[in-house]
């Protein structure tokens, strides 16, 4: 099969949807297909290469205007460039780019869309602006053979919303690699993603008051100087340390060490960030929202969103508790164990065989 994967950011750009880009594309190729990344140019990368897993990679001239992260994109050629390519399917991933929507519409081979995060996700203006953004984009979405979704959570919400229940399918995030688990941990608490209002770090901050340990926040986003004053304003900031970016290894460090994992999400498809951590066998506190409850199940505690008190009281309760928290961590590698890239392309395969009989 030759498949075409297109989103307006791909490696060196790293986020859940490239970095699920990667592990699919790899393990389609260790299948025999024929796979390649069609996406923006990132400063300082060729507009050509294969990758050292064997997916290609077609970068496209691109001009970004940086009022948020990730920027905004305009990307020329994108139609051209999956007609020469001809593939048998194109999956694209994006709904926030205009140019590669524009072409995405008058692109007329077999295609499907991956839906991976909330339907008019945000918080105050953005959240209205995103209802708008997602509405205008319906136009496209109408055009797909197929929706992938990454959530059961975030299907319900799509048939709710006019979608057919047999165009829409999930295949979740999924993981190629497990940690070993040694039991070690030290006296701190973790939270790793992007600083941004719908992750709900602002409760998160002021629930520490209340909590005797240390947060360790690692990441970047929009909210970083905002988060600063919340910490002071709090009276927080001999125990809540923001980190900013951390490389891979940094990060598996924080997260093989931390006694549990909080992720106080105001809106969540599916939580990538929980189920990595789970693979580390540790327990997540986290929102009963969406579809994080689909994720977590049985391996953590659930808290209602922007109830810092709530919060405060789940994370005291798993600290005090070793059996209760010791637990939870082994269920949470068992739930992870069954996350793997394997079972999710199983199912993208279905779904491309499906949209190619049709």
């Amino acid at each position: 099969m030759k498949v075409v994967d297109v989103n307006p950011f791909f490696y060196p750009f790293v986020g859940g949807i490239e970095h699920r880009m990667h592990l699919i594309a790899k393990e389609m190729v260790s299948r025999g297909h024929d796979v390649t990344i069609v996406t923006g140019q990132l400063e300082g990368t060729e507009l050509n290469e294969v990758s050292e897993y064997g997916y290609k990679i077609v970068r496209l001239p691109s001009k970004f205007i940086n009022l948020y992260n990730p920027p905004y994109i305009s990307s020329t050629g994108l139609l051209e460039t999956l007609n020469e390519i001809d593939a048998d399917i194109v999956n694209f991933n994006y709904r926030w780019a205009p140019s590669y929507s524009k072409d995405m519409r008058r692109y007329a081979g077999k295609k499907v869309f991956t839906f991976h995060n909330m339907w008019g996700e945000g918080v105050g203006l953005q959240h209205y602006a995103s209802a708008i953004s997602d509405r205008l984009f319906k136009r496209t979405l109408d055009t797909f053979d197929h929706i992938i979704s990454v959530s059961d959570y975030v299907r319900s919400d799509l048939i709710g919303r006019g979608f057919p229940s047999n165009k829409v399918t999930t295949a979740t995030p999924c993981l190629d690699r497990y940690p070993e688990i040694t039991g070690e941990e030290d006296d701190f608490i973790l939270y790793v993603g992007r600083l941004v209002r719908t992750k709900g770090l602002d409760y998160l901050v002021k629930a520490m008051q209340d909590v005797d340990t240390k947060l360790i926040i690692c990441g970047k986003g929009p909210d970083m100087e905002r988060l600063k004053k919340k910490i002071e304003r709090y009276g927080v900031s001999d125990k809540v340390e923001l980190k900013g970016w951390v490389s891979e290894e940094e990060k598996d460090h924080y997260m093989s060490r931390c006694k549990l994992f909080v992720m106080p999400s105001l809106y969540e498809s599916y939580g990538l960030a929980a189920l990595e951590i789970l693979s580390y066998g540790k327990p997540v506190i986290c929102t009963n929202v969406d579809g994080l409850p689909m994720t977590v199940q049985d391996g953590g505690l659930y808290v209602k969103p922007k109830d810092p008190f709530d919060l405060a009281d789940a994370i005291n309760s798993a600290l005090s508790n070793d059996p209760l928290r010791h637990k939870l961590g082994r269920n949470a590698r068992a739930i992870a164990m069954k996350q793997n890239v394997t079972a999710t392309v199983d199912v993208i395969e279905e779904v491309y065989r499906k949209v190619l009989d049709q």
